[in-house]
């Protein structure tokens, strides 16, 4: 299946596939993310749209969406990113999922365009009880990001990290970045090195705690500030550390 992208500037998202709810029944909606899976209920097509925000129900059916695309839907494989437009309908009493927060909806399409087609994965996002190894996960890690347990992880980091700038700023706290490359300063743990291009023979170190610049901010009159700092260190990797380790400092 060929890609369709002659014309897309005339699509435009109008939700995300975790927006739709029970009181939008009845709207024409534009949906665009991954095939999460599909289901062939006897001529009526099932396919989970995924994107980072949850998972939407689009139906094709003969009726709504005429042959034509209900064979051109037939073809779509897992991962395929597509755009959808279609109407949005009630589920049957029977038929709604309580586990989804768009349970109880579903969209009845009547177009379809494919932005990109998938070649066969190196192993399937949607299994999510049965996870490929860890090393080839890390491999393809643009697919690994892709599972929603992982995608909602970032969504949660970055939720925390708003938090505490929020906090932090409504103290009077101002956020200071603090250079990454300084002169080498001896403590416990080895330093990560950068070659220096200008002055051969020299290095760079990247700093082990950022409290380096804490005392030059304080005499310039920041009294209070932060920021999330990462703190680098050559150390062995270990199941509860990393040589990136990233940590909030104030003062």
């Amino acid at each position: 299946m060929k890609h369709e992208l002659e014309g897309i500037g005339d699509w435009r998202r109008t939700h995300t596939c975790g927006e739709l709810r029970a009181a939008d029944a009845g709207q024409q909606v534009t949906l665009m993310g991954w095939i999460h899976r599909s289901r062939d209920h006897g001529g009526v097509l099932f396919t989970d749209l995924r994107d980072r925000y949850g998972l939407t129900q689009v139906v094709f059916r003969p009726d709504t969406a005429g042959s034509q695309l209900l064979e051109r839907a037939s073809h779509l494989g897992n991962e395929f990113v597509v755009a959808v437009r279609g109407t949005v309908r009630p589920r049957p009493a029977d038929a709604t999922n309580s586990e989804l927060a768009t349970g109880t909806i579903e969209v009845d399409a009547s177009e379809l365009k494919v932005l990109s087609a998938s070649d066969p994965l190196p192993f399937q996002v949607n299994e999510e009880h049965m996870l490929a190894s860890e090393d080839l996960r890390l491999r393809y890690r643009y697919l690994d990001l892709r599972r929603p347990e992982l995608a909602a992880l970032l969504a949660l980091r970055h939720r925390a990290a708003a938090a505490a700038r929020g906090y932090l700023s409504g103290q009077g706290f101002l956020e200071i970045e603090t250079p990454m490359l300084v002169r080498p300063t001896p403590e416990g743990a080895r330093d990560y090195v950068v070659p220096s291009r200008v002055h051969h023979g020299n290095f760079y170190a990247l700093p082990q705690s950022p409290q380096l610049y804490k005392q030059t901010l304080m005499i310039s009159g920041c009294d209070r500030y932060f920021q999330l700092a990462r703190c680098l260190r050559d150390e062995d990797l270990r199941a509860d550390a990393s040589p990136s380790i990233r940590r909030s400092t104030s003062r």
